[in-house]
């Protein structure tokens, strides 16, 4: 399956094994045994997108277009608990990568119609899908597949940034002001938004669409719990909503817009596993970025708990 133009694939579950090196131990079920066969129904479903155009074209780092494999290959070594799960496969960027960011937003814009291709195809009503890997300008069909498909229109973004940049092209900045735009996200919460980086136009576009934003150094003084924020907006929505997770909230993370200022990942991974999840609509987990060789553990084990405790939050409840 290739998108409009063929610059992306989707790989199959098929295709990831021959792709990455998997040996069982004998009298262990390791998550790479079970995710080999067929499940009927899971009730999770996981897809990777590796991608990193949408990054480049909003002046990031790119090096996200390895954290789906990264994520993978440390997965299959988890052992399986009884999760109810399943992999879809992997988008792939097969095109020649841009030399300038109007190029890599056209080639966003064919990502977005993939992307909402691939889960029309292969994720039903009663499916949760996790989505990792790659920029978050995939969090745009993400959210129109939400909204069609599970009339979702909340969204919890854990994030420095607010990504309601401007929308004159598209890339992983902008894509809560395109569907804030289009009427599909009318419920936008954005927590751990660093202060220092809000210019002019985010302010007003925050106050046109009355976003409802939480600054990181608020979190720092304790005059927000980011625990109760996010507990809040569960018990008020009355459908599904979505969890959107940007490693760049995470300190020191390797991720497209890194900063040494941030939660923990032990901050993160408590909030996640306190929530109800089987209110997800989806949970999308972006924005993790790979440049030298170290990085790729840490990255891969870091969206192998993320994941993991998303299904846990579901199982528990």
């Amino acid at each position: 399956m290739k998108s409009s133009h063929n610059n992306f694939e989707l790989r199959s579950k098929t295709q990831l094994f021959a792709d990455h090196l998997f040996i069982g131990r004998a009298g262990e079920e390791r998550m790479g045994d079970f995710l080999k066969t067929t499940h009927e129904e899971p009730r999770v479903v996981i897809l990777g997108i590796s991608e990193a155009v949408g990054p480049f074209a909003n002046y990031g780092r790119t090096g996200s277009e390895f954290a789906f494999s990264a994520f993978f290959k440390h997965f299959l070594n988890w052992p399986h608990q009884h999760q109810s799960l399943d992999i879809i496969g992997n988008i792939a960027f097969v095109g020649t990568f841009p030399t300038d960011v109007q190029s890599a937003s056209l080639l966003v814009q064919e990502l977005d119609a993939f992307v909402f291709e691939v889960l029309m195809s292969y994720v039903s009503s009663s499916q949760i899908p996790i989505i990792i890997g790659g920029g978050h300008n995939n969090a745009l069909p993400l959210m129109r597949w939400a909204h069609q498909v599970k009339r979702c229109s909340t969204v919890i973004n854990i994030d420095a940034h607010t990504d309601c940049r401007a929308m004159t092209r598209r890339h992983s900045g902008n894509s809560f002001s395109y569907a804030m735009s289009e009427g599909i996200l009318t419920s936008y919460h954005v927590f751990g938004v660093h202060a220092y980086g809000i210019n002019s136009f985010m302010q007003d576009y925050i106050k046109k669409y009355e976003v409802d934003v939480k600054f990181f150094e608020s979190y720092l003084t304790g005059e927000q719990s980011l625990s109760e924020d996010i507990r809040h907006v569960f018990l008020k929505a009355t459908e599904p909503l979505g969890l959107e997770i940007d490693l760049d909230c995470i300190a020191n993370m390797p991720s497209s817009a890194s900063s040494p200022s941030g939660w923990s990942l032990d901050d993160i991974r408590k909030v996640v596993l306190s929530l109800n999840g089987n209110q997800y609509a989806y949970v999308h987990l972006t924005e993790g970025a790979i440049s030298q060789s170290d990085h790729e553990r840490t990255i891969g084990r870091a969206l192998s708990y993320l994941c993991l405790d998303a299904i846990a939050s579901m199982e528990s409840r």
